[in-house]
């Protein structure tokens, strides 16, 4: 990510890539295996659809894939192509439909991708409200009570860094 510019990138809280270092801390501390921290690492490769800034093209998705592997890549994908507005009302539902941004195509994704993808949301979330108090106070309680939606799918250290960080907050949800 360094190399690709995210050390130049502002981002709410710093750099892009300080955001980067810390989603992949938080995942870490709350117990996440290595390919969701390289993924949380790597998630803005593609932009997002609430950060539209790319480090890398689509068309260059193998060169991350040499770098982190398939499994990452594909959760950093994901969380690139996810058209929020879309998916995040029913993500937690067990026939929850996922809707990808990019090709305009849907599916129902595992159980696995759905954790996944709810980790990644919140680490990535939770990591602008405790850096950036401008965020909290805008977004916090929209963004608790999209967390709140996502607690069947988040680990129980995930949810209680949820409710720390989101629950003295003073606002509706984020990048």
């Amino acid at each position: 990510m360094r190399t690709l510019g995210a050390g130049e990138i502002a981002h709410p809280g710093g750099t892009l890539l300080n955001h980067l270092l810390r989603v992949r801390a938080l995942l870490a501390a709350w117990g996440a295996r290595p390919e969701l921290r390289l993924a949380g690492l790597c998630h803005a490769a593609y932009g997002t659809d609430g950060f539209p800034t790319a480090l890398l093209p689509l068309g260059r998705r193998a060169e991350l894939t040499a770098v982190i592997g398939a499994g990452a890549e594909q959760l950093v994908y994901d969380y690139a192509s996810c058209d929020r507005e879309a998916t995040y009302a029913g993500l937690a539902d067990d026939d929850a439909v996922f809707h990808d941004r990019f090709t305009g195509r849907t599916f129902v994704p595992s159980p696995s991708l759905r954790r996944d993808f709810a980790e990644l949301t919140a680490a990535n979330e939770i990591d602008l409200v405790l850096t950036n108090p401008d965020v909290a106070d805008r977004w916090g309680p929209g963004l608790l009570r999209l967390l709140t939606r996502f607690r069947p799918l988040l680990s129980d250290s995930a949810w209680k860094e949820c409710l720390t960080a989101c629950g003295s907050t003073g606002s509706t949800t984020s990048s």
